[in-house]
């Protein structure tokens, strides 16, 4: 087996996957605690499926998938957080026809090219490359520094926004820098996991995190940790199995959050 393993990354790609993977595993973690206590869990969901329309639309058009991608899945992402917060189309509504308009969508735009559809809706670890390396990088260095430098302003916008805004804080700011950072995880993250299966990074280790965990500093590093370890374990499994590495990471947070759900069960009983 370690044979086997040395010649499978004597290249570059599955290096460049375990890269990206691992730093998108811990970001996506990040934001989905934030995401998950806000009742903003869906929006992930939701997301991906745009920017799977957005990635066919730019492809078919001959435009570069990911300029043309980013500000457009960032705005739906900036424009569902604030349905969310209260209108006559209820979040979970609005993330629902997004979500299926989106589908629409892309498939109409990937039937006359060459989209590889079933690449981008479960993923491929052969289309992540240096460039998405680069940005996920980024990504994950902008927001552990945000979590490190405004940790107590993260911590008041999740649990009380109102009495945030009440003293006059920015929550929109803060709301737009979410969206903004969670939408480039989506658009990185399609490549690896593909559309179907990116929400459940966001959403997966935040709920595993919090059935072991009441302090909010304890959940957020726990997230991050369950995170990476659940992509590192998938896709070894998946390289050995030649199985879908988006679908073993789906597979295995489902497994780490029973477990966690039976320890917390235990503890309560």
């Amino acid at each position: 087996m370690l044979d086997y393993l040395k010649i499978l990354f004597s290249g570059n790609i599955l290096w460049y996957a375990l890269i990206v993977g691992c730093l998108l595993s811990m970001t996506a973690a990040l934001l989905g605690v934030t995401l998950v206590l806000k009742k903003y869990a869906m929006i992930g969901d939701g997301l991906s499926h745009v920017s799977f329309a957005a990635l066919s639309v730019a492809v078919a058009t001959g435009q570069s998938p990911m300029a043309f991608s980013l500000p457009v899945v960032a705005l739906t992402a900036f424009l569902l957080l604030r349905l969310s917060e209260g209108s006559k189309i209820k979040g979970d509504a609005a993330v629902a026809v997004v979500s299926a308009a989106a589908l629409a969508i892309g498939a109409i735009a990937a039937r006359g090219s060459n989209i590889d559809i079933e690449s981008y809706m479960f993923g491929s670890i052969v289309a992540v490359n240096l460039s998405d390396v680069i940005l996920t990088a980024l990504l994950a260095t902008a927001v552990i520094a945000i979590y490190v430098l405004f940790y107590n302003r993260i911590f008041a916008i999740t649990f009380d926004e109102t009495y945030v805004k009440a003293g006059g804080g920015h929550t929109w700011l803060y709301n737009a820098i979410m969206a903004l950072l969670t939408a480039l995880a989506v658009v990185v993250g399609l490549r690896l996991v593909g559309a179907l299966l990116i929400s459940a990074l966001i959403i997966f280790p935040a709920l595993t995190a919090m059935r072991l965990f009441k302090s909010f500093r304890k959940v957020v590093i726990a997230a991050a940790v369950i995170g990476v370890v659940s992509f590192l374990t998938a896709l070894f499994v998946s390289v050995l199995l030649d199985a879908p590495t988006g679908a073993c990471v789906v597979l295995f947070d489902l497994v780490i959050f029973g477990m966690a759900s039976l320890i917390h069960w235990r503890k309560t009983a």
